[in-house]
């Protein structure tokens, strides 16, 4: 009699002892000789026996189905054959063996389906699949509510985040900050809250500097997309719709994590309509005359020209130079540029004025440490009396969701008044490091750069006759208007 040779492993199964594609093709090909069969086929593949879209499986039996004369399937269990009581195919294959067309040779379980099978024996391979596919949801089981309590316990189950990465010590698996990868996407963060980035920008920007995926490769706009959705990076991550906290190390605060959804999802956003331009005006300026909007245009592959819209159909395009346009700029520049004595004078100023400030800040940030700590302690009993049985699974899902809430809100409040902190001594360096090199620190940077300097020192940016009008932000202002006056811009 022909016969084929089956072996099937799924992909955890690949590591059971003994149960390898070679050592089921060994058992059943000792056992083909022993009955006398011709083999004919030997057919290997690893495909789960449990989902119900088996490609490979669906091959096997299409080749079984054109054979013209009857043949032995050799398989060392029945759970090789299928873990799914309701796969319509083993029900198909069982009825062939019924009709005496194929005969199904299980070796291991010493059991054989064919036109012969006694009703004992039918009861006996009936009990057989249910016992394979109730090995499966054991299993399955078993998994969920593992990688429910590592969730619980703060633990990710997944692969790795980009910005994170899997460390193995002491015999375990463990995840940690990605040193390569952390400052990527920290910087895509800072970067795309700005607002001057379109995500496709910012992948290329990223690009340059060195940012791959783990396979070396550009990251996609839709997984840098992904990214700057993903809470992970703020300390939670969300398995099934069900967010949980985890214990790894934060790479974004959630203030900034707040701006970059707010530009998602366009508040906030300037305008990208010519974000592949290198115009240092682009989507700054408006027409005076009819408030239409001015932009920028490439002339001879060097030059660039700005013009109004004309949407209403009452101004001429003619063009001004970008050159002519910078050049009231950098006198702006030159009239907000102190000299180091006055800087060393506002310095001292502030650091007498801050005294104060600095008092009331270290109060407020003691209260809300204390506060954050009792809430942490809180938890902790709350997970004690868990595992002792103390109180119910829905007791502690609703007093743990309230506690994580509210020491959510204290991490959001202790993280504002740090970077309040942070910034003010941000603000006033930046302030004074303009102040002293505006001109030299503009000329200097890059198109993106200059707008961004442009959009701290200037608003309300107008072209009138011809023209570049504005007003200068604050401090800025004042420090213009009080540039020779010591008494004013002490003040």
């Amino acid at each position: 009699m022909k016969a084929i040779i089956l072996a099937r492993v799924s992909t955890e199964e690949q590591r059971e002892a003994g149960n390898s594609l070679p050592a089921q093709e060994y058992r059943c090909m000792e056992y083909a000789q022993r009955k006398g069969f011709n083999v004919i086929k030997t057919i290997s593949f690893d495909e789960s026996a449990y989902k119900n879209k088996r490609k490979q499986f669906d091959q096997v039996v299409e080749f079984i189905l054109t054979q013209k004369e009857p043949i032995a399937v050799c398989m060392d269990k029945v759970d090789r054959l299928s873990r799914n009581v309701f796969d319509t195919r083993i029900g198909h294959l069982y009825h062939l063996a019924l009709e005496g067309k194929i005969e199904l040779h299980f070796v291991s379980d010493h059991q054989v389906i064919s036109d012969k099978l006694s009703a004992t024996e039918k009861s006996g391979f009936s009990m057989s699949l249910v016992m394979a596919g109730n090995y499966s949801n054991v299993i399955s089981d078993n998994v969920k509510r593992a990688f429910e309590q590592k969730r619980r316990n703060g633990e990710w189950t997944g692969r790795p985040k980009i910005g994170y990465r899997t460390i193995t010590g002491s015999g375990k698996n463990y995840q940690d900050i990605d040193p390569l990868q952390y400052k990527y996407v920290k910087r895509m963060f800072e970067l795309y809250a700005e607002g001057n980035q379109s995500v496709k920008t910012l992948r290329d920007l990223l690009y340059k500097e060195g940012f791959r995926s783990r396979e070396g490769k550009k990251v996609s706009t839709s997984q840098i997309h992904k990214m700057l959705r993903d809470r992970f990076y703020i300390g939670i991550m969300t398995v099934n719709g069900k967010d949980y906290p985890h214990k790894y190390p934060k790479i974004v605060s959630q203030s900034l994590f707040d701006k970059v959804q707010d530009v998602l999802d366009g508040r906030n956003k300037k305008p990208t309509k010519y974000a592949s331009k290198p115009f240092v005006f682009r989507g700054m300026i408006i027409c005076e005359k009819c408030g239409g909007s001015i932009s920028g245009e490439l002339k001879k592959g060097k030059y660039i020209y700005y013009s109004c819209s004309n949407f209403k159909g009452i101004c001429d395009r003619k063009g001004i130079r970008e050159e002519i346009l910078l050049k009231p700029v950098y006198e702006a520049l030159a009239n907000i540029k102190l000299s180091q004595d006055k800087i060393d004078f506002i310095v001292e100023s502030l650091k007498n004025t801050h005294k104060d400030k600095q008092d009331y800040h270290n109060s407020i940030i003691r209260g809300l440490q204390k506060e954050y700590n009792e809430i942490q302690s809180k938890k902790d009993r709350l997970v004690d009396m868990f595992i002792s049985l103390s109180i119910t699974q829905e007791m502690y899902d609703r007093k743990m969701s309230e506690l994580e809430t509210k020491h959510q809100e204290l991490g959001i409040q202790l993280e504002e008044h740090t970077q309040a902190d942070h910034e003010y001594h941000i603000t006033v360096s930046r302030v004074l490091d303009l102040a002293k090199r505006a001109s030299q620190i503009f000329e200097s940077s890059e198109v993106n750069e200059k707008r961004q300097i442009l959009g701290i020192l200037l608003s309300n940016c107008r072209i009138s006759e011809g023209k570049l009008l504005w007003e200068l932000k604050s401090p800025f202002d004042v420090i213009a208007s009080a540039q020779h006056h010591p008494i004013g811009l002490r003040e």
